[in-house]
């Protein structure tokens, strides 16, 4: 029987960078930024209009979770699907997540016509895309290991062999460990750790 490999690895960026296009008078700065929440994205957004106060539109799509599966487009002000579709159109191309990219744009004085702004948004934020540092972090759950003190060397064969990072332990006579296992590797890691009688193994929420 083939077992199929599960995708546990996914790309996001390191940390925050800027790029910029200009078409016609008409200057479109953008930023990229690393996020982990929803929460993060109002407060940077806030902080991008302080900073560009002057600006007639800060547009901005974001992509969240392993999968992408969160996700949000604003056009803020600019034409439907002129803006945020682009900058997020972006995002999809290079395979990001966990990314916020906002894109200022100081009005030239010359209008861009829709063609004109949705080539303009992409081209911003593939610039700024191509100004990050992307990485590939790879998806890990945490589990705690709890067991006596009399098993503690099997317990840590396991952990030794299959490479797993320890977190958090306590070593007494009731022993605990916080340890990550890759996504790819918990079914087979769990099922070692089944065969230790005694041990307890259970996901950290």
């Amino acid at each position: 029987m083939i077992k199929l490999e599960i995708k546990d690895t996914y790309k996001t960026i390191e940390e925050s960078s800027e790029g910029l296009f200009k078409d016609k008078g008409s200057k479109f700065i953008s930023y990229a930024f690393h996020i982990t929440d929803e929460n993060q994205v109002k407060e940077i957004i806030q902080k991008i209009k302080k900073e560009h106060f002057s600006a007639r539109h800060h547009c901005y799509a974001y992509r969240l979770g392993f999968e992408g599966e969160k996700y949000r487009v604003n056009d803020d002000g600019e034409p439907s699907g002129t803006a945020g579709r682009p900058i997020y159109g972006q995002l999809l191309s290079y395979d990001l997540t966990n990314v916020l990219i906002v894109v200022v744009r100081y009005f030239g004085g010359t209008l861009l016509g829709v063609s004109g702004l949705i080539n303009a948004y992409k081209s911003a934020a593939s610039d700024v895309i191509a100004n990050s540092k992307i990485a590939s972090k790879v998806v890990e759950q945490k589990f705690e290991l709890e067991f006596d003190y009399p098993i503690q060397n099997q317990v840590m064969k396991v952990v030794k062999d299959e490479q797993l990072a320890v977190v958090f332990s306590v070593f007494e006579m009731k022993c605990r460990l916080h340890v990550t296992i890759r996504q790819n590797k918990v079914e087979d890691v769990t099922r070692k750790f089944g065969f230790i009688e005694g041990l307890k193994v259970e996901k950290c929420l």
